[in-house]
């Protein structure tokens, strides 16, 4: 099954001991209201002497503050991209594809092509799911890999009203952005559909990359969505 890579939804760099955040909701008209719409990535190791990389991908789609009836899109697949020779070229992917109330996982493993097309890696399955939106189930494999596949409240917080204000200029916002009881969570009760993956370093190979304040031992990783084609 052939992929063609909708959009690079968003980047981070993944720091040994270090939670690090990226979110962007809706920021393609043609992916709202579909889990072709990335919202967040979340990389981080559960604590700082972690034998584990825990990886969340939040997707935008219709689902109501009860958590009830969001759904993802079986033509499209997911893709954590991983570059481990600090090239910014993707060397492993992990991929999720859903079929009906099961969530699939493949990889970490070479994808068959780099950029904009790909196919589902079915050789290197890396577990599977149920999806419900009743309950939190999870499980793991014989490797050790945890995988999570279902709606969750989304933890971005932000006051979307106010930053399009900051955005208008000072006589909008003369005080900037709002801070403390003042400030509007947004996406409070917005929830999103959840791909969560904990995963043995090992599993991800060798770190060679760099942040830009000189740290070692960094996983340079980005997601993207992919529509069946």
């Amino acid at each position: 099954m052939r992929k063609t890579k909708l959009l690079m939804g968003l980047g981070i760099l993944a720091i040994v001991g270090v939670v690090l955040v990226a979110a962007d909701h809706i920021d393609a008209p043609g992916t709202t209201s579909n889990s072709a719409d990335i919202a967040d990535f979340y990389a981080f190791e559960p604590s700082a002497d972690s034998p584990n990389t825990v990886l969340i991908v939040d997707l935008q789609t219709n689902v109501l503050p009860d958590l009830a009836y969001g759904t993802f899109d079986e033509d499209v697949l997911t893709e954590i991209n991983i570059d481990t020779n600090n090239d910014l070229i993707e060397d492993m992917v992990i991929q999720a594809l859903p079929r009906g109330d099961t969530m699939y996982f493949f990889g970490p493993a070479a994808p068959t092509a780099t950029g904009i097309t790909g196919e589902v890696l079915v050789d290197s399955p890396l577990g599977s799911v149920a999806i419900s939106d009743t309950e939190a189930i999870t499980t793991t494999t014989d490797d050790g890999v945890s995988l999570f596949a279902g709606p969750r409240q989304d933890a971005f917080y932000f006051d979307f009203t106010q930053f399009n204000k900051v955005l208008e200029g000072p006589a909008t916002a003369p005080l900037g952005f709002n801070i403390g009881d003042d400030a509007v969570d947004t996406f409070d009760g917005a929830n999103t559909m959840s791909l969560v993956i904990e995963i043995p370093n090992e599993m991800l190979g060798a770190t060679t990359g760099v942040n830009p304040l000189g740290v070692e031992g960094v996983y340079k990783m980005w997601v993207t969505t992919n529509r069946k084609q």
